[in-house]
């Protein structure tokens, strides 16, 4: 009798066990359980829509040579409704063009290279930006030697305080920000970048960080996003290969590199979620290589959303 109610009773312990099996597996952390599966789940690669892309490198980097106006055609084709404006001395005379067409066409001009200190160029850019109301962030570089004695960068830091205080105040005056630019040097190393934007103290300054100028922090990138993403104003992204800058590789498109799924599975991850900036930054045609880097970056993030 007892053996002919523990059978009927089989389905019930049957499902009982399934339910807390489940739940132990919901309680555990994801790094613990041997069950967990390394991908990231579709909200968390949102950041990745077209919406939240910016074309970046496409003025002096196009074979193409496209006036302002063809330019902000082509990124209408092509869905991308932020643009970061780099320039060249030959694109001078067609800064108030530039900033026209994109307004026509319904662009974002998201961001401006800005030069390094507050010339009568910078002061120029300034006051363009006043008269057709945009407030684009302005993006600055800067140097230093990564082996400067500490006194030496304790004199660096002051004189970079200087300068870009000054930039910062100027811009804050027509409501822009302003964005700390890696482009290699002392300047360039996440914990230096940090360490100047708490000097610098401006409410208006961050950081824009670029994947093309950090073959180097490739191993450690969770750790480095960790560290900035809180100041991140812009992050940069490019097709990745192990030691790339050394072996002719520094850019390439998105998904050719060997070290894409890591990277943008390390973004994906870290809780940035603002704007992600695709590049030309070749002399090739801006729309091809914007265009093939959409398309990279799609298969790259379908291929992370999988286990």
């Amino acid at each position: 009798m007892n053996t002919q109610r523990l059978l009927r009773l089989r389905p019930f312990f049957f499902i009982v066990a399934i339910c807390l099996f489940s739940l132990c597996i919901d309680l555990m952390p994801s790094g613990s359980c041997i069950f967990a599966q390394q991908k990231s789940n579709p909200s968390a690669t949102d950041l990745f829509r077209r919406e939240n892309l910016m074309a970046w490198c496409i003025v002096p980097f196009d074979s193409q040579k496209r006036t302002p106006k063809q330019r902000a055609l082509m990124l209408k084709e092509l869905g991308i409704s932020k643009f970061a404006y780099d320039y060249r001395a030959e694109h001078i005379p067609t800064f108030e063009e530039e900033i026209v067409s994109l307004q026509e066409q319904g662009i974002e001009l998201s961001a401006w290279w800005f030069p390094t200190q507050l010339n009568d160029e910078a002061k120029g850019i300034l006051a363009l930006l006043k008269k057709h109301r945009v407030t684009p962030q302005l993006w600055v570089m800067g140097g230093g030697n990564e082996n400067m004695s500490p006194e030496e960068v304790s004199k660096f830091m002051a004189s970079e305080v200087v300068r870009l205080r000054t930039i910062a105040d100027a811009a804050n005056e027509v409501g822009c920000k302003v964005g700390l630019y890696n482009h290699g040097g002392w300047f360039g190393v996440p914990e230096n970048m940090t360490r100047l934007l708490t000097a610098i103290d401006r409410p208006n300054v961050g950081i824009v960080y670029n994947l093309h100028h950090a073959h180097g922090e490739l191993d450690r990138l969770p750790e480095v996003l960790k560290l900035l993403t809180p100041h991140l104003y812009v992050l940069n992204v490019n097709g990745m290969q192990t030691h790339g800058d050394k072996v002719g590789k520094k850019i390439m498109v998105i998904g050719e590199g060997d070290r894409d799924r890591d990277v943008f599975q390390a973004i994906a991850r870290s809780g940035y979620q603002g704007p992600i900036g695709i590049l030309n930054h070749t002399n090739e045609d801006a729309y091809s290589r914007l265009n093939a880097n959409l398309e990279g970056l799609q298969k790259v993030v379908m291929a992370i959303r999988q286990p």
